[in-house]
């Protein structure tokens, strides 16, 4: 029977990547994991941790290879759930996609539904067509990527599938900060939850930039926890007892309009 934690531990893992790199950067990752200072449950690392945000599908993996064997190792070293997405190579056809791995080796798997068409991610990979709730140690996450941040329809918090805390792993470009901080805000706000966001810092390939400013935040919108322009690795608790009583207390879930999404 899975544990259930009234107190979740997270690990954002905010770091710069090594460009189209597998081997640096799973290495990179498992250095700062293994320095962690105290057990979590959940590790959440950036987009495509694993080459940073590339188009090259080249370096898109088959499953059950290379990024998701060590993903597996790590959850099991780590006993927790790791968090992250990486290019796939699936049958001939490529996703941006995210795996949840519990230390067990199991996994649960969503690809990214909204895809960067500026940077012409759709031109090259597949797009998702089913959004991924998860439940570990009593619960429910919702897990997305990037992009999918902008479009709140995809990320709502459904009276049918209500979920705790948004994760969103993302290689988020510094040109844009504002939006990335003001939207990660708006998605906790309207769907009165936990939210994780993870950005990588550093320079890719590209030119571009990124800042990091990765965050949690409660279901207020008040930062948790914020994090400046540079490598790190920030662990946060949160109360499954304080969400469910601001929950009770201002139920505006409750008020939702219903809607159908057809992919």
């Amino acid at each position: 029977m899975q544990e259930h934690k009234e107190i979740l531990s997270i690990a954002l893992v905010q770091a710069d990547l090594h460009w189209e790199d597998v081997t640096a950067n799973l290495a990179s990752f498992e250095e700062k994991l293994a320095a962690l200072p105290e057990a979590v449950d959940v590790i959440v690392l950036p987009e495509m941790f694993n080459t940073g945000f590339t188009m090259n599908t080249a370096l898109a993996e088959p499953m059950n290879l290379t990024t998701t064997r060590w993903m597996k190792q790590i959850a099991k070293q780590q006993n927790a759930l790791v968090v992250g997405s990486f290019a796939v190579n699936d049958g001939g056809r490529f996703f941006n996609r995210l795996l949840c791995v519990r230390p067990d080796g199991t996994y649960s798997q969503s690809d990214k539904r909204h895809l960067f068409r500026m940077g012409e991610e759709h031109s090259h990979y597949t797009a998702g067509n089913a959004r991924l709730t998860i439940e570990w140690r009593g619960w429910k996450f919702c897990p997305l990527v990037c992009y999918d941040l902008r479009f709140p329809v995809w990320s709502r918090n459904l009276q049918s599938d209500p979920y705790d805390i948004l994760f969103f792993v993302a290689n988020w470009p510094a040109r844009r900060a504002h939006a990335w901080s003001t939207l990660l805000q708006a998605r906790a706000i309207e769907n009165q939850c936990y939210v994780m966001g993870v950005n990588r810092v550093g320079t890719d390939g590209n030119g571009l930039e990124y800042r990091g400013d990765s965050v949690a935040l409660d279901y207020l919108g008040e930062p948790i926890a914020m994090l400046t322009n540079q490598e790190t690795e920030k662990i946060v608790h949160i109360s499954k007892a304080e969400l469910a009583t601001y929950r009770e207390k201002f139920p505006a879930l409750s008020d939702a309009d219903d809607f159908e999404i057809r992919c």
